[in-house]
C-alpha cells in the first residue's frame, strides 16, 4: 500500500519526539511504501534533512510557509466567486463553523488562479469588509487585511500545492497537516487517518496568548482560525488515533466525533539501551534533560530550577541535550539567563547522540508547557532513568500509571513553577536509593506496556483495514 505521511513541522527537517516517531514508523514497515509529504517553516530548509531516508520512502514533496505574495500578481481583479463561495472563505475567519468542502473546491479550483491573485482579489476585499461589518467594527480596515492575508496565506499555499496520489492520507497533527491530509481524502477520494500527538489547537492557543505581536483584539481571531483547521481535521478523518486516554477526553471536547477516536500508546525498544554503560561521577550528581531548545519546553524554567538546586546541592551539574539551532534566539536568551543567574556547570550539547550521555545522567528533566507522550521518558525509562517533568500531557501517566502495580518512576510538578521543580531534583539528587527505585519502576511499566512491538501492531492492524 502506498501511505502519504503528513508531516507539519519536524520531519525530515528536524529531530525530536514526533520526528523520531515517524522514521520508526517509516522504517519499521517495510511492506508498505510512502510518500512524505513534509510542511516545513522556511524554505531556506528545502532538502535539508537530518534523518537518512528509509528504503521504502518513495519521494518526498516538500511545501514551505514563509512565502510573500508576488508583486506582478494582477492587483485587485474579480474572480468571480459566487455568494456561497465567499461565506465559505468568511467562514474560516469569523468563527463559524468552516464549510471546508466548499473552501476545498473555491481554493483548488480554476477560478483562482494563484494565491497572490485571491489575497489581492476584489472578492477577497469583500469578505475581509464583511467580516469588519458584522463582527469587528472597532478594527481598522487595513490592520485587519494584512492581518488577515498572512493568516491564510500558508493554508492557501498548502491546498494550491495540491496532494499526491496515494492509497491512504496520514497526517500526524492537526494543523496545516490536517488540512492536507482533509485535501488528500477530497481531491482522491482515499481513507484519511489523523494521529495526534499533542492538542494542536491548545499548544496554538498559548503561544498566540504570549505572543507579543498579535495585538489583542486579534487574538480571538487566531484562536478561532486554528480551532477551525483542527475541525476541519476532525471531520474529514476516517480515524483519529491519540496517544493516551486524556488527550482523547479534549479530542472530544473539541468536537471530534467520539466513534472515531482510539488510543495507540508510543512505545520504545528496551533492548535499543540495553548496551549503555552507566558512567556516573562519584564526585557530583549529573541532571540531564533531552530536549530541543526551544520556547515550548520551558528552558528558561528548567535553568531557574537549576540555580536553586546548586544552593543545596553544589556538586550538581547539568546537561541540556538537543539541538539549539531551531530557535537561536531563544538560545541566547537561555544563554544570557545562564551568566545572569552565575550558574556554574551547565553544559548545552547541541544535537548528540543521546545514547552516549544516558549512562552519565542520574535523572533526567522536562519542564515542557505542552507535550503529548514524550518518547524521551519511555527512552529514559528504558535506561533505569528516573524523572522530574511537567504535568502535562502524559507524563503524569508515564510517571505514576494507570492503574499499574509498579509503582513511581518520577516526580511530576505544576507547569512553570520553578521552585516546585527544584524541591523534586533536589529530593531525587539527596536519595539515592530512592533514584534507583524510580528507576527501576520506570523499565518494569516500559518494558511491558510501551513497546515497540505494541506500537508497531497497532498501526499495522489500523492500515490493514484500509489495504486494497
Amino acid at each position: 500500500m502506498k501511505i502519504c505521511l503528513i508531516a507539519e513541522g519536524s520531519y525530515p527537517f528536524i529531530t525530536g519526539g514526533v520526528s523520531s516517531w515517524i522514521h520508526s514508523l517509516i522504517a519499521s514497515m517495510p511492506e508498505h511504501e510512502f510518500i512524505i509529504y513534509a510542511i516545513g517553516a522556511e524554505e531556506k530548509n528545502r532538502g535539508k534533512y537530518v534523518y537518512q531516508l528509509p528504503a521504502n520512502v518513495l519521494e518526498i514533496k516538500e511545501v514551505f510557509l514563509d512565502a510573500y505574495l508576488k508583486e506582478d500578481a494582477a492587483l485587485g481583479k474579480r474572480l468571480g466567486l459566487t455568494e456561497d463561495e465567499q461565506q465559505a472563505v468568511l467562514s474560516l475567519l469569523d468563527g463559524s463553523k468552516g464549510d471546508w468542502h466548499a473552501l476545498f473546491s473555491v481554493l483548488s479550483g480554476s477560478k483562482v488562479p494563484s494565491v497572490a491573485e485571491l489575497l489581492t482579489s476584489k472578492d477577497f476585499f469583500e469578505v475581509i469588509q464583511r467580516l469588519c461589518e458584522q463582527k469587528y467594527p472597532q478594527i481598522p480596515f487595513t490592520e485587519m487585511i494584512w492581518m488577515i492575508r498572512s493568516m491564510v496565506l500558508p493554508l492557501c499555499l498548502v491546498i494550491q500545492n495540491g496532494m499526491p496520489q496515494a492509497d491512504l492520507y496520514h497526517s500526524v497533527c492537526t494543523g496545516y497537516g490536517g488540512v492536507a491530509g482533509s485535501l488528500g481524502k477530497y481531491l482522491h477520494e482515499k481513507p484519511f487517518l489523523l494521529t495526534e500527538h499533542g492538542i494542536y489547537t491548545r499548544e496554538r492557543e498559548e503561544e498566540i496568548i504570549k505572543a507579543n505581536w498579535i495585538k489583542g483584539h486579534f487574538k480571538d481571531i487566531w484562536i478561532d482560525y486554528f480551532h477551525n483547521l483542527s475541525a476541519c481535521a476532525y471531520s474529514y478523518a476516517d480515524e483519529v488515533i491519540t496517544l493516551f486516554e486524556r488527550n482523547k477526553e479534549i479530542q472530544i471536547e473539541l468536537g471530534c466525533d467520539p466513534s472515531k477516536v482510539s488510543v495507540i500508546p508510543n512505545g520504545v525498544k528496551v533492548s535499543d539501551y540495553a548496551d549503555i554503560v552507566e558512567e556516573k561521577s562519584k564526585d557530583a550528581i549529573t541532571v540531564g534533560a533531552v530536549v530541543r531548545v526551544v520556547p515550548i519546553k520551558d528552558i528558561k524554567t528548567m535553568l531557574q530550577s537549576f540555580g536553586l538546586v546548586k544552593e543545596q546541592v553544589p556538586h550538581a551539574r547539568f546537561v541540556i541535550m538537543g539541538p539549539t539551532d531551531e530557535d537561536e534566539e531563544y538560545y541566547t536568551e537561555c544563554l544570557q539567563l545562564v551568566e545572569s543567574l552565575r550558574l556554574e556547570n551547565v553544559t548545552f550539547t547541541g544535537a548528540v547522540n543521546v545514547k552516549e550521555y544516558l549512562g552519565k545522567m542520574d535523572m533526567l528533566v522536562l519542564t515542557s508547557i505542552s507535550e503529548g507522550q514524550p518518547l524521551v521518558i519511555l527512552e529514559g525509562m528504558a535506561c533505569k532513568k528516573p524523572f522530574v517533568t511537567t504535568d502535562v500531557g502524559s507524563c503524569r501517566e508515564l510517571l505514576y500509571g494507570n492503574g499499574d502495580n509498579y509503582g513511581n518512576a518520577g516526580i511530576t510538578v505544576p507547569v512553570m513553577h520553578f521552585t516546585q521543580i527544584a524541591q523534586a531534583i533536589i529530593t531525587l539528587c539527596q536519595n539515592e536509593p530512592l533514584r534507583r527505585r524510580m528507576g527501576r519502576c520506570g523499565f518494569q511499566r516500559v518494558s511491558t506496556i510501551y513497546t515497540h512491538e505494541n506500537f508497531l501492531a497497532g498501526y499495522r492492524n489500523m492500515y490493514r483495514k484500509y489495504e486494497v
